[in-house]
């Protein structure tokens, strides 16, 4: 087995840096996702890392950004508005973004 392209990360015989790393980003928060794509943003912005680590730290924000979004619609999902009937008073819930 070659060395690990991660340091501190290494990969049992069924698992790929990809799964691994899909596996890693499914366990955070939004909070910590968003967090850790600001810190990749930053690093990319300040053009100090090779052209490989970009690629890398490019898939990696990538991954992030489609957990967050998948985070943020299922949040949206779960939100409920509050309906109001004809006399001003509530009327039950409906779901967010309808009427």
């Amino acid at each position: 087995m070659t060395a690990a392209p991660f340091a501190g990360q290494s990969w049992g015989m069924t698992d790929t840096p990809d799964t691994a790393a899909a596996a890693d980003i499914a366990a955070l928060s939004f909070e910590a996702a968003m967090g850790e794509l600001e810190t990749i943003v930053r690093r990319l912005e300040s053009g100090d890392v090779s052209l490989e680590e970009s690629v890398a730290l490019y898939e990696r924000g990538h991954a992030l950004r489609a957990h967050c979004e998948a985070r943020l619609a299922a949040a949206q999902a779960r939100i409920e508005q509050v309906g109001l009937g004809a006399d001003g008073q509530p009327a039950g819930t409906k779901p967010f973004g309808e009427g």
